[in-house]
């Protein structure tokens, strides 16, 4: 008798619910707080796709609108979306205080509400990166993306520092069984999986953003009051476990910090990725 008949596969995980509880996290605390230090980042992936003004822009998971406004700022005619509205408002509070006309719009990222095709540029900054569905995620940037067009992402890598501190949580708070990694789209062959089909060229760039903080107390009270994953993690545990999370993320700046004058310098990994489309 094949005993493997009646092996019981796992469940699938419920997409629809993790979805659900991540938004919840995004939207708790204030991301845009950690959002604006990250504005360089956007800056150097505009760089890289080599944007032109007057290309259609389409910022995926745009968060508080970090590359929306550096893609604006060589005037790119921009789309920015997220669905946590919240992100979106700081977004245009920034643009008008700049004085750009940018098209904000609550859209998933699994389900962009655009026909094919009609954007020079997708763009994504530690945003899409954290989708449930990456694979529908990534689908859906390339169909919206024009034939010959670029992706352009940057995404935090598996080894790198916030890849380590999201692993860290993880150890304390266990991830949704069955869904991958976000850090996953930090891994070449890996995007290669989800977008190589359509691309004629992958170009992955490792880069680092120095987190620069008073101390290290500094960034964790930051990232524990603002940053939704760090956040509801530390809401989530027990005292105990937050005091074991807390000297988990210590040592681990410990071991990152470049600094010796008391303040912290970390070096955080990131891919900075640009696809060409076929």
């Amino acid at each position: 008798m094949n005993t493997a008949t009646f092996e019981t596969k796992a469940a699938a995980p419920d997409l629809a619910a993790v979805k659900t509880k991540q938004q919840a996290t995004w939207a708790s605390g204030d991301y845009a707080v950690v959002g604006a230090t990250l504005q360089i980042v956007g800056e150097t992936l505009c760089e890289a796709m080599d944007l032109r003004a007057g290309q259609k822009v389409l910022d995926v998971a745009a968060g508080n609108g970090n590359i929306t406004l550096a893609a604006a700022r060589r005037w790119c005619e921009v789309t920015s979306t997220d669905y946590v509205s919240a992100l979106l408002d700081r977004g245009r509070t920034r643009a008008v205080a700049e004085g750009w006309a940018i098209d904000f719009q609550e859209a998933d990222a699994e389900i962009l509400p655009f026909a094919d095709g009609i954007f020079d540029a997708v763009v994504s900054t530690f945003g899409v990166m954290f989708t449930a569905n990456p694979d529908k995620a990534a689908s859906e940037m390339l169909r919206v993306c024009k034939p010959g067009g670029k992706i352009g992402m940057a995404n935090w890598t598996p080894d790198g520092f916030i890849g380590q501190v999201l692993k860290t949580v993880g150890k304390h708070i266990p991830p949704p069984a069955g869904v991958r990694s976000p850090l996953l789209w930090g891994n070449l062959s890996r995007l290669d999986e989800m977008f190589g089909s359509q691309a004629s060229a992958i170009v992955a760039q490792p880069r680092n953003f120095m987190f620069r903080y008073r101390s290290a107390q500094h960034w964790i009270d930051v990232f524990k009051k603002y940053y939704g994953p760090v956040l509801k993690a530390f809401a989530t545990l027990p005292p105990s476990g937050q005091v074991a999370l807390h000297a988990d993320i210590a040592a681990l700046i410990e071991r990152f910090d470049i600094a010796k004058d008391g303040t912290m310098v970390v070096p955080g990994e990131y891919l900075e990725i640009v696809i060409v489309k076929h």
